[in-house]
């Protein structure tokens, strides 16, 4: 009873700006929670919230030599992460560095043409998996990826279908890279993407599946590879890989991870209030 009564003390006792700074510092974590999805970013985090907690125990069980070990350790501890972690910092900072500023303060929001960004890939994500055609596409999002969109061919032209297997035709010049969507574009082609050290993933995957896993581990892009020896369909989230979808699986997954809640919401009531008229006419015909 005595803490939950020291409690309300030191909560009557707060000003407005204290209230003020913990909902800009929840805020923040909030909207830099997502790079955390990536292994490497996890590593760097966990190494440095376990130098934290093993100093302060240090000082609480008053553990004098384990201290001043740890003291002389942290004056070159610096250094020393920057060295044994220097690619996860080198992801990072290009997390940190690639998303806009506009999307870290303000709401997230998705242009109106996602449905038939969609919808464009899909249809050609079925044809090329019926031709026996590989491809590699790579949907951005916060992450602007400008280090893989570098390493590629400029094409800044809208998402069709036609589009799409032109690029990845097997005699095209850009079918072995990466295609880039963002901000409702095909922004580059022919990009090169970093491939996944992961040893869960099957011996049997190529080099492609292994660059789409790649990406969605160093970001939080969505990949969508096509096999170029069995045409089945999969899609890389977050580091996991999704074997052998259908086109429609393929679309509902796209739309789950690209469309907002408010989108969906919107096409849902569209959805049911077709079937209400629908139902409606066979009523009056009958």
């Amino acid at each position: 009873m005595d803490t939950i009564r020291e409690f309300f003390q030191q909560l009557a006792g707060m000003r407005w700006t204290d209230f003020l700074d913990i909902i800009v510092v929840a805020y923040l974590l909030y909207k830099l929670f997502p790079f955390f999805r990536s292994k490497s970013i996890r590593r760097v985090a966990v190494t440095v919230l376990a130098i934290i907690v093993v100093a302060w125990l240090t000082d609480l069980l008053n553990l004098y030599t384990v201290s001043f070990i740890l003291s002389q350790f942290m004056q070159i501890g610096l250094l020393a992460l920057v060295i044994l972690f220097q690619p996860e910092l080198r992801r990072m900072l290009d997390h940190l560095s690639n998303v806009r500023l506009k999307k870290l303060f303000s709401a997230e929001k998705t242009g109106q043409d996602v449905s038939d960004i969609i919808n464009q890939t899909v249809q050609a994500c079925e044809v090329m998996s019926r031709e026996r055609v590989g491809a590699l596409i790579v949907f951005a999002r916060d992450n602007r990826l400008d280090e893989q969109f570098k390493t590629g061919t400029v094409i800044d032209g809208l998402v069709s279908e036609q589009l799409i297997r032109n690029i990845f035709f097997p005699k095209a010049s850009l079918h072995d890279g990466a295609m880039i969507i963002r901000d409702g574009k095909i922004a580059a082609a022919g990009c090169v993407l970093p491939l996944s050290e992961s040893s869960r993933l099957s011996a049997d995957l190529g080099t492609r599946h292994r660059a789409g896993v790649g990406m969605s581990e160093a970001s939080d892009a969505v990949v969508v590879i096509v096999s170029e020896e069995t045409g089945t369909i999969s899609v890389a989230v977050g580091g996991m890989l999704k074997r052998h979808l259908a086109p429609q699986t393929l679309e509902r997954l796209l739309t789950n991870e690209l469309c907002p809640e408010e989108t969906k919401d919107e096409e849902n009531l569209v959805v049911r209030l077709r079937q209400k008229l629908h139902r409606m006419g066979k009523e009056g015909q009958e």
